[in-house]
């Protein structure tokens, strides 16, 4: 029989009688561990080895339960700030005692909890007291955090790890232990004889240029034994999405637009025909920026759209009248939607073409005072969309959608008739969900009002949307909950397989 090297090496280092671990023998031939691993599981194959698998708790301080295995636990701490003040004798103030202790920011309240808990004392009005015959140094988790330090396993119940797991002290984890034995084959052919073949486990340039591949002998690669998975760098799904629909509205003809996470309320609202005592516009909805307000706003334009607020566009136009104020259209905040792109781009202070027929888009992150829920975030992305032309039409605006949602795989979008201070007429967007069948919003649009277009000085149709870029990715991929795509309630094995309807 002939054999690899390394597996002559693992063949002859393993034992009939006893198991021998896969660190034991790698210590022993001087292969690496996987090396040893990997030669195993071909020589299981070929049935001259067995192995036997072992799973085992782990337990690794984390940074702050090696900071109380040097400072001590803050409740002992406590213990014996109360002791040096004889409280045993009278009740001593909190305050005082939290001083003595020398506990600072949250080492208070775990100190404060903890302290009751392992019946060290009692507090009561603001006073702690001790317990005379508790003892801070027989406490089990201390003992354990000690233990663990030294690299011991530790010698306590597991109701001990448990509260220290659950105060994140230590991080639980799992480890395998592989074992070899000498199956009855194998020691037949370490009887009879085993020859070491040298081989190869990987074509090289130099092999290829010398020609020598034609003369060494090739490994054989397993691909059915059992491999450590290895992750690489994936592009986030919702980054996926946007990229796809940016490739989508390029096709339909689209050019991108770009501009300013924070701008003025001109930009974000004033020129959307949004009165300024709207309830979307107050400090419980926008985030405001201190900051300087801003200047670079054309003084004609500010003229045309404080005309259009306070007395209408257009002959019957009537307008708000309503406050209306100048200084507020230059304050600074996050924008809440990308329609101010939409009106940099209309108004031609961006520098964009505008002879129609022209179609824009962006998808940009935008941001809201809202509630988190599952369907809400503070900060999302917005696909953000205009076309300008002549005598556009409702039906022009549901074919557009009807063909960008289909290059999603998405045939069944609803609509709802709705209201905007400016589109008329507007509607809602509704898609189902391909596992709750819950109808989601996922987008709202319309035609541009005269008292938005006219003080831009566009005299044709434009027709705009804004839509939901986590609400699609939620309907491509099935999440949810919006907060499952990105944030702390993400589940990283779904981003990992997670894909994006084409």
């Amino acid at each position: 029989m002939r054999l690899p090297e390394r597996q002559l090496a693992v063949l002859e280092a393993a034992s009939a009688t006893d198991e021998r671990t896969i660190d034991e023998i790698a210590a022993e031939t001087g292969l690496k561990p996987e090396t040893v691993t990997g030669a195993a599981f071909d020589l299981r194959d070929e049935g001259l080895v067995s192995l036997a698998e072992t799973a085992a708790e782990t337990l690794e301080l984390t940074d702050e339960g090696r900071r109380y295995v040097d400072d001590g636990l803050p409740e002992a701490r406590l213990y014996r700030a109360v002791l040096a003040l004889d409280a045993d004798e009278a009740p001593v103030p909190m305050g005082r005692v939290i001083g003595e202790a020398d506990l600072d920011g949250p080492e208070v309240d775990i100190a404060l909890s903890n302290f009751a808990r392992k019946g060290f004392g009692s507090i009561d009005a603001g006073e702690l007291t001790i317990d005379g015959d508790a003892d801070p140094d027989a406490d089990p988790e201390a003992a354990a955090l000690a233990a663990l330090a030294d690299g011991d396993r530790p010698a306590v119940d597991g109701g001990a790890i448990e509260q220290l797991d659950s105060r994140g002290l230590v991080d639980r984890g799992e480890s395998v232990t592989r074992s070899v034995t000498l199956t009855d084959d194998g020691v037949d052919a370490l009887m009879m004889g085993v020859e070491a073949t040298e081989t190869v486990s990987e074509l090289t340039p130099e092999l290829l240029a010398s020609g020598e591949w034609r003369d060494v002998e090739f490994a054989e690669y397993n691909v059915e034994a059992d491999a450590p998975t290895t992750r690489g760098g994936r592009k986030h799904v919702l980054r996926r999405t946007a990229d796809r629909v940016k490739d989508v509205l390029v096709g339909m003809g689209f050019q991108e637009m770009e501009g300013p996470h924070a701008d003025s309320d001109f930009w974000i609202n004033d020129c959307l025909f949004m009165p300024q005592d709207h309830p979307a516009r107050t400090h419980w909805d926008r985030f405001a920026l201190d900051v300087d307000p801003m200047e670079e706003i054309p003084d004609e334009l500010i003229r045309r759209v404080e005309s259009a607020h306070r007395e209408g566009w257009g002959e019957d136009g009537d307008g708000y009248h309503s406050p209306w104020s100048e200084e507020f259209a230059r304050e600074v905040a996050l924008r809440g939607h990308t329609t101010s792109l939409s009106m940099r781009y209309l108004s031609g202070i961006a520098g964009a073409e505008l002879e129609p027929p022209r179609r824009y888009f962006s998808v940009e992150k935008v941001y809201r005072n809202d509630t988190l829920d599952p369907t809400h975030l503070l900060e999302f992305f917005q696909i953000e969309g205009w076309v300008m032309a002549e005598d556009l039409s409702v039906r022009d605006l549901m074919g557009t959608f009807e063909e960008f949602y289909r290059q999603f795989g998405i045939t069944d979008i609803r609509f709802k008739p709705h209201y905007n201070p400016y589109t008329e007429p507007s509607f809602e967007l509704f898609g189902e969900h391909p596992e709750t069948g819950e109808e989601i919003e996922i987008g709202n649009s319309g035609v541009f009002r005269e008292e938005v277009t006219g003080p831009l000085g566009v005299d044709c149709d434009v027709m705009a949307w804004g839509l939901a870029l986590e609400r699609l990715a939620m309907l491509t991929t099935g999440a949810e909950d919006i907060r499952d795509l990105h944030g702390t309630l993400a589940d990283i094995e779904f981003l990992r397989n997670a894909e994006v309807s084409y």
